[in-house]
């Protein structure tokens, strides 16, 4: 995987009926950049983890897949999903929720760049 401009960090526990809706979010996206996918899996004890690891075999040059032995909770687990992304740009979607629009991290990204005082 080369160096993303963008990483979009998703944390997730028990999302089974959601996550892979999330991951074609994220997948669907239309970008003239690289992009990556961190999922920050937080031992599930739904078939959460079986879902993501499909996608992350499916998808080796965009998904990281952190998985764990132990549940994090959420806000440990989102910093150690935030340590785990490269890119210069950082979007987040939890693993309950969804990107619709196949164009939003490139209009992001390019409002970015064109507006460097902005965050």
């Amino acid at each position: 995987m080369t160096t993303p401009k963008l990483s979009v960090l998703m944390i997730t526990y028990n999302h089974e009926h959601f996550i892979a809706q999330a991951i074609e979010g994220v997948l669907m996206q239309e970008t003239d950049f690289e992009i990556e996918l961190v999922i920050g899996e937080d031992c599930s004890t739904d078939g959460t983890r079986e879902i993501c690891e499909k996608y992350a075999r499916e998808h080796p040059d965009k998904i990281v897949l952190l998985d764990s032995d132990q549940n994090y909770g959420p806000q440990p687990n989102y910093i150690r999903t935030f340590n785990a992304t490269k890119g210069k740009y950082l979007a987040v979607c939890e693993g309950d929720d969804y990107f619709t629009d196949p164009l939003k991290l490139q209009k992001q990204v390019d409002f970015l760049e064109a507006n460097p005082n902005y965050v």
